[in-house]
């Protein structure tokens, strides 16, 4: 075919007007969607249209990030990141208001990337009593009945990790993420997990690398990559589904939990729990093991109180040099060690925010909160507030010795 000039201008124009189109269309709703409707929406800016200032989110310190924006414009304010506009707060009685007053007023969401790859049918995503149902399925499988069984067991692989690390340079976060992962998968699957564990392992750790991309399903992207993990995820749960029916046992974990034949949950929507239990309990306790270690390593006194505390119990009804088996009455013996775990939380605040969705139209403090804009505590500034915890940096665990307002809001 020959070559035309004319056709290929013409082909280019085509493309410009319609590029063009589609980019004014999206100025009118960024620009539209930030006038205020009776109320004026809180301070602050929005960046780009459609990317706003995800860029600057992810491109720092996140918390830098806000506590700039807070020194700015103050407790509450606009942004736009992740494809979304949000409003962020940063005060505990702002917290109450969307977490528990009026927590009916804002549903739990994510950016539309972790909609996608944790599956719609995931309890972060509804309300009302399909959520209270998968509530209930949940806290079910990790109630002490349903723990105090899988304590050896976490026990041993806490002792094989160790013996893996021995002699190693070892990243510890990693090292974390892998420990607390087994354990996970002990509580969800059982000693089924064993079967699929690397299977698991490797679809997963695909999947978690899009989790903050854009959500573009393009070949080559992040977010394709990890879409195509979720569902040889999906197929693997598929398979230890059909596994479980065929042998017709009862299993006391999480996916028997979901799998009881009173509680009526589809294949599709057992595989989005599950993913999105393992997505909630694995970096974030991870995260938790890592600064425990960093604080204990900077504290000296606080790691000789701790270790004294672990080796008593390990030295408890031991008989001879048979090692000592951890069990759930073990775990209550741990005053001290507990305290470290709620200061360690409470400073690093592993859980820098999390996501609400206003389902309608919302008044707080004389501003609104437009329908469907995304909603974020920021349980860091809360947590660091000097208002709430005196010198709020230092990692002090005696704080939570007594308990106190501030202890309420840290948890």
């Amino acid at each position: 075919m020959e070559f035309s000039p004319s056709v290929f201008f013409l082909s280019f124009a085509s493309i410009l007007l319609l590029a063009g189109g589609l980019l004014f269309k999206s100025l009118l709703k960024f620009f539209a969607s930030d006038r205020p409707q009776g109320l004026p929406l809180p301070p602050g800016t929005m960046g780009w249209p459609y990317m706003g200032e995800t860029f600057q989110l992810y491109s720092q310190d996140p918390n830098v990030f806000f506590a700039s924006k807070r020194k700015r414009y103050g407790s509450i304010f606009k942004t736009h990141v992740l494809g979304c506009p949000c409003v962020m707060i940063s005060s505990p009685e702002a917290a109450k208001f969307v977490l528990v007053t009026k927590s009916h007023l804002f549903k739990p969401t994510f950016p539309a990337s972790k909609e996608r790859m944790l599956g719609k049918e995931a309890i972060f995503f509804h309300q009302g009593a399909y959520h209270m149902k998968l509530r209930k399925l949940v806290l079910r499988a990790f109630l002490p009945e349903a723990i105090k069984n899988i304590v050896p067991d976490i026990q041993n692989i806490a002792k094989d990790s160790l013996q893996c690390w021995e002699g190693r340079l070892i990243n510890t976060f990693q090292e974390m993420k892998s420990y607390t992962f087994n354990v996970a998968l002990l509580s969800i699957f059982g000693k089924d997990e064993v079967l699929y564990r690397e299977d698991l392992k490797r679809c997963y750790y695909i999947l978690e690398k899009g989790y903050n991309s854009m959500p573009i399903n393009l070949p080559g992207t992040l977010f394709n990559k990890s879409m195509k993990a979720r569902k040889e995820l999906a197929r693997i749960l598929a398979k230890i589904l059909s596994t479980r029916r065929q042998m017709k046992l009862d299993h006391n974990d999480l996916l028997g939990s979901f799998m009881g034949d009173k509680e009526g949950l589809t294949d599709d929507q057992i595989a989005d729990n599950i993913i999105g239990v393992i997505f909630a309990a694995r970096d974030t306790t991870a995260s938790v093991l890592t600064w425990i270690l960093k604080y204990l390593g900077e504290n000296p006194s606080v790691l000789q109180a701790v270790t004294e505390e672990q080796e008593a119990i390990m030295r408890s009804e031991q008989r001879g040099d048979e090692e000592k088996v951890l069990t759930w009455a073990d775990t209550k013996k741990m005053p001290i060690t507990s305290r470290v775990i709620q200061e360690t939380l409470r400073v690093a605040s592993i859980l820098s925010f999390t996501f609400r969705e206003a389902v309608e139209d919302v008044e707080y403090e004389g501003y609104l909160i437009p329908k469907g804009w995304k909603v974020l505590p920021l349980f860091r500034n809360i947590h660091h507030s000097p208002e709430l915890f005196p010198d709020p940096e230092k990692f002090d665990p005696s704080r939570f010795e007594v308990r106190t307002c501030s202890r309420e809001v840290a948890s």
